[in-house]
């Protein structure tokens, strides 16, 4: 018995934590599956409807507000990681070395990363003010014409890319800075006796490198962009009009303001796949690039 026991302990102290994921995720994600294939309006007094692959269908061809969401989607995510891994890199080589305030400096950065999604959307809410915000008041300052910002359908998206740039570059600027310093001593030095200059020094050694760090950031910030709720909800809730809505704010409000349940089901499952798929493929992306950069 007692040799039984030590062979099969570590399966009960892993138990609870295999427990907890089945509630917490696969359940969650079966049950959102089985929700999709319904028709279902929240009633208590009516069950879910099986509609089979009806909802899906109607996303996948008939549905433009869907396509338009999922094409914001995709804009909004591959701008903001792109803008985000490039000032997060120029930033991370100027904190790379030290100098007086390092340790303040690391620490105020991250002050967008570590307040509140809603508290930024109230604060940048009010910069964007048409009539009393600061933005506007740089803006004519310094020769512009007043902006309506998260009032205009055509350039509302991009604003709130830059609230998404501003909140989150901290942290990319600080991977890559931990990957920075990680960085062995001994190719720099090589590099520096047969006389390479520091362009040389960035191209052949900093930055294939650093492939790993850049592609861990990437692959975390694209995950994460590709969810974003809460500040395009608190600031805009998809507006004006459909112009800022993407496919988290689709299915919030087809789940809770039109009640098919069915349909948001399916958005979700949909956003699941398109989130699996840019993932594995980013994952990939960074296996090739660190092959042919060798």
């Amino acid at each position: 018995m007692s040799a039984w026991l030590n062979k099969h302990i570590k399966h009960y102290f892993i138990a609870p934590a295999i427990v907890l994921t089945l509630l917490l995720l696969v359940f969650p994600l079966i049950y959102t599956a089985y929700m999709s294939l319904t028709a279902w309006s929240g009633s208590a007094v009516q069950d879910p409807r099986f509609v089979g692959w009806d909802n899906f269908i109607r996303l996948l061809t008939s549905d433009a507000r869907f396509t338009a969401a999922a094409g914001r989607t995709l804009l909004f995510t591959f701008v903001t990681v792109a803008v985000e891994v490039a000032l997060g890199y120029a930033i991370a080589l100027l904190l790379r070395r030290p100098f007086t305030g390092e340790r303040l400096t690391r620490t105020l950065i991250l002050l967008p990363v570590v307040a509140t999604p809603v508290a930024i959307s109230m604060a940048w809410l009010i910069i964007y003010d048409p009539n009393i915000g600061v933005a506007n008041q740089f803006l004519t300052a310094i020769g512009f014409e007043p902006q309506q910002f998260l009032a205009d359908p055509g350039s509302a998206l991009q604003w709130l890319m830059v609230v998404d740039v501003w909140q989150w570059t901290p942290m990319v600027a600080l991977i890559l800075l931990a990957g920075l310093t990680s960085l062995p001593e001994e190719p720099y030095e090589a590099a520096l006796v047969d006389g390479s200059t520091a362009w040389q020094r960035f191209r052949f050694i900093t930055f294939p490198l650093m492939i790993p760090a850049m592609f861990a950031a990437i692959v975390l910030r694209m995950v994460d962009s590709l969810k974003t709720f809460d500040i395009i909800y608190a600031t805009t809730k998809g507006g004006p009009g459909y112009a800022t809505e993407t496919l988290n704010t689709y299915g919030f409000m087809q789940a809770f303001e039109y009640t098919n349940f069915g349909m948001a089901s399916a958005v979700i499952i949909v956003f699941i796949l398109i989130v699996v798929v840019i993932t594995l493929l980013t994952s990939k992306g960074s296996e090739i690039a660190g092959r042919v950069l060798k």
